[in-house]
């Protein structure tokens, strides 16, 4: 396998990773708004929660299929890190400074994943394995 290809791999299996846990976690927002959207941000104090779980859920569905479908991921990916900087803020800073370091590491584990991973989509761009390199739209890597 030629280095380009096994980049591009890598870069498929990031996508495949981030893609569909954001645009699950959106949809879940909209099916369980008690447990996962407006009831989870009212819990975390964050204002006018139903609003804002609809806003951010509506986001991690179109950011997270934009990224598994590789199109325009580059710009999918802004939204995305900055929702998991507000959740890591937001629910993971009150545990470490109530509970520990090693209770925020251990909560932090999937965020910070997803945090991790949408900046390398963000810097990798979608890769040749991608409905954005099919059709030619943007910059390619190039090795």
């Amino acid at each position: 396998m030629k280095k380009y290809d096994t980049i591009n791999s890598a870069i498929l299996l990031v996508r495949l990773v981030v893609g569909p846990v954001f645009l699950s976690e959106g949809i879940q927002k909209f099916l369980f708004p008690a447990l996962r959207g407006a009831g989870r941000f009212i819990k975390i104090g964050l204002p006018a929660p139903e609003f804002l779980s609809y806003f951010v859920a509506s986001f991690e569905i179109a950011c997270g299929l934009l990224i598994l479908l590789g199109l325009f991921t580059r710009y999918a990916a802004i939204p995305l890190i900055i929702i998991m900087l507000v959740a890591i803020s937001s629910t993971k800073i009150p545990i470490l400074l109530n509970e520990g370091f090693w209770a925020m590491i251990h909560a932090a584990r999937t965020d910070w994943a997803m945090l991790l991973g949408s900046v390398c989509i963000l810097l990798t761009g979608a890769g040749k394995f991608s409905i954005q390199s099919y059709f030619k739209i943007g910059k390619q890597i190039k090795t």
